[in-house]
């Protein structure tokens, strides 16, 4: 076990958040935590982290547990690089560094306790080698490249980074830190698509627990093994990834709901028994069963989620092409992306990815008619009516009530009519008096969703729109744009939504866009299948394929062979100089000393390159 959490009760103020949650967390375990936003996600891990306090209950963590969280507001030095703020978390191996620099200048003494110095600096220097001492800055690299730095960005200093970059340096540190068990609070924040599907493959491999609050389905399918759902101040444990939790939890659902209509039958005909004959001749038997039906434990009902009604209205036709482009190049003062070409027809439903900074918000911004094209253009078709949603959701007036905003979209719609169409995006009661600056991220993207399906655009361009929305409400604005009959265009980070939702792709990258028919998953296939045929066209050999396959083939096992002899030999000879270092002549000094550390040094980089030849060769053998 790694902590448990046993009927913990937290209340804010008269509302209760947590009604006796229990599950454990056990080393190892990848576990997804869900639920909708406010169910008490993220409380738990405030509690975890003793930021708060149980009212009631045990939060029981195994003693000497290194918890590594992911905080909404990084605390970075300032003062370091972004490539120094990431190696900062090996505070031991440079601890070592420095140990290993002192000992080198005292061994320059040529003193009485030269020979106890050396083996102390050749134990020391063992285990900066078996803790990673000669790879933990490539290490450090390659996770803030896998999370969207840039190589000249890695000399950048940490307080010109904006929010965004902190955010990636500051996850990427705690994903250094390989602590006990990672507490990560939407680590997706800020990621492009790229980054995310870097982040899954580094949390699928991570041999320690991690415990997760995402809304991304896509990363809680890939990476997850275990689905705790909190709900109704309840915690309900699943064994599998999003999916699986989704079929068992309407297997669940169907049986709470059958085992409570039995009950509630039972409980009638009980209660009628019970109302005949409690003054009659089965008064005995009548008190029993009043008595069983006190004792009975009652089957709660199938708590019925609450999740936006999105249902878009019909929509005026548009022609037969909605949007072409031609050659288009976008961008500020200079491109970034040209020539663009491609055909968007009535009905398509086109999902733009690619890294941040690409082009993506840009493009919409350009044909929305926001910003001028660099060169080329675009032609809307026939009968074509535009709304646009925009990620910072800037067309909300932060002035007004929830229903002012509303009616300044419907001016001739009732009162009641704009309660009753609000009520089917959750503002309810009082909610519609409230200021639009007072809503949450979650509330302004609800309410600037009403204004657009209100609008019955046949065209929608949608920046982000399911930021800030928790996964059933997620789900409801996807069946909706399912039956949507107009043409979509998006930008999403949210490949599941994308999944649902495109039926053709537009990928950003390196200063263009390509263009992909079929889903996200479809897209992600052939770009596989394509990197898949460039290796193989890479491996094959220019000669006749009958002839040359066979002696490709013999010359791989020779290379492989050759390698292997030249890794064990190297292996007998680094533990030969590690014994050497170990058990120093007492004759040696400092030079001796220093010439055998060095040829450790260039036998360690010897035998890295060789690992990735061999690793290379034998891939391309089995290929």
């Amino acid at each position: 076990m790694l902590f448990r959490l046993d009927d913990v009760h937290k209340s804010y103020g008269a509302h209760e958040v947590l009604d006796g949650v229990t599950f454990q967390v056990n080393p190892g375990e990848r576990v997804g935590l869900v639920g909708r936003n406010g169910a008490g996600k993220t409380t738990i891990f405030r509690l975890l982290t003793s930021t708060e306090e149980a009212d009631r209950g045990e939060v029981i963590l195994v003693r000497g547990l290194r918890l590594g969280v992911l905080d909404q507001e990084p605390q970075l030095s300032g003062a370091l690089s972004v490539r120094e703020e990431a190696v900062s978390v090996f505070t031991e191996l440079i601890s070592m560094e420095d140990e290993m620099e002192r000992l080198e200048h005292e061994m320059a003494d040529q003193g009485e306790t030269l020979e106890e110095v050396m083996h102390e600096y050749a134990d020391l220097r063992h285990q900066y080698e078996m803790s990673g001492g000669f790879t933990f800055r490539a290490k450090a690299d390659a996770v803030i490249a896998g999370l969207g730095f840039r190589q000249q960005e890695f000399s950048k200093p940490t307080d010109q980074l904006s929010g965004g970059q902190k955010a990636r340096l500051q996850l990427a540190k705690l994903l250094l830190a390989e602590p006990d068990l990672l507490l990560l609070d939407e680590p997706t924040n800020h990621l492009d698509v790229d980054a995310v599907e870097w982040l899954e493959n580094f949390l699928s491999e991570y041999k320690k627990a991690f415990v997760i609050i995402s809304h991304d389905r896509f990363l809680l399918d890939r990476t997850t093994t275990k689905i705790i759902e909190i709900d109704g101040g309840r915690a309900n444990v699943y064994t599998g990834n999003y999916t699986a939790y989704i079929k068992q939890r309407e297997e669940r659902r169907r049986e709470q709901a059958r085992e409570y209509e039995q009950q509630q039958e039972l409980i009638s005909r009980t209660e009628e028994f019970i109302r005949r004959n409690i003054a009659g001749q089965k008064t005995k038997q009548a008190k029993s069963r009043r008595n069983m039906l006190e004792r009975m434990e009652r089957v709660e009902a199938v708590r019925e989620e609450k999740t936006g009604n999105f249902d878009f209205q019909s929509v005026a036709r548009a022609g037969d092409n909605v949007l072409a482009v031609g050659d288009l190049s976008l961008g500020y003062a200079t491109p970034l992306a040209s020539g663009l070409r491609f055909l968007i027809r009535r009905g398509e439903r086109l999902g733009i990815i690619g890294p941040n900074g690409s082009g993506k918000t840009t493009f919409l911004k350009t044909i929305n008619g926001d910003l001028e094209p660099l060169a080329g253009g675009y032609t809307w078709g026939a009968n074509v009516e535009i709304e646009y949603f925009d990620q910072e959701l800037s067309t909300l007036d932060l002035s007004v009530t929830v229903i002012e905003e509303m009616a300044a979209v419907a001016p001739r719609a009732m009162p009641g009519e704009l309660r009753n169409y609000l009520a089917r995006f959750l503002f309810t009661g009082d909610d519609v008096y409230k200021s639009v600056a007072a809503l949450s991220g979650g509330e302004k993207s609800r309410l600037a969703l009403a204004k657009l399906i209100h609008s019955r655009a046949n065209v929608l361009i949608l920046d982000e729109p399911t930021n800030h929305l928790d996964i059933p409400s997620r789900e409801a604005l996807e069946a909706a744009l399912a039956q949507y009959p107009g043409t979509i265009i998006t930008v999403s980070h949210d490949r599941y939504f994308l999944d649902k939702i495109a039926t053709e792709i537009l990928h950003f990258a390196s200063g263009a866009a390509t263009y992909h028919t079929g889903s996200y998953s479809d897209y992600h296939e052939q770009r596989a299948r394509m990197e898949s045929e460039k290796e193989a066209q890479k491996a094959k050999k220019r000669t006749s394929p009958v002839a040359a396959r066979p002696r490709k083939a013999q010359e791989r096992r020779r290379l492989i062979e050759e390698i292997e002899k030249d890794i064990a030999a190297l292996e007998s000879e680094s533990r030969a100089l590690d014994e050497k270092l170990s058990n120093p002549a007492p004759e040696w000094g400092t030079a001796e000393y220093a010439e055998l550390s060095n040829q450790q040094s260039e036998i360690s980089a010897r035998l890295e390159k060789l690992y990735e030849e061999w690793e290379t060769t034998a891939h391309e053998a089995n290929a």
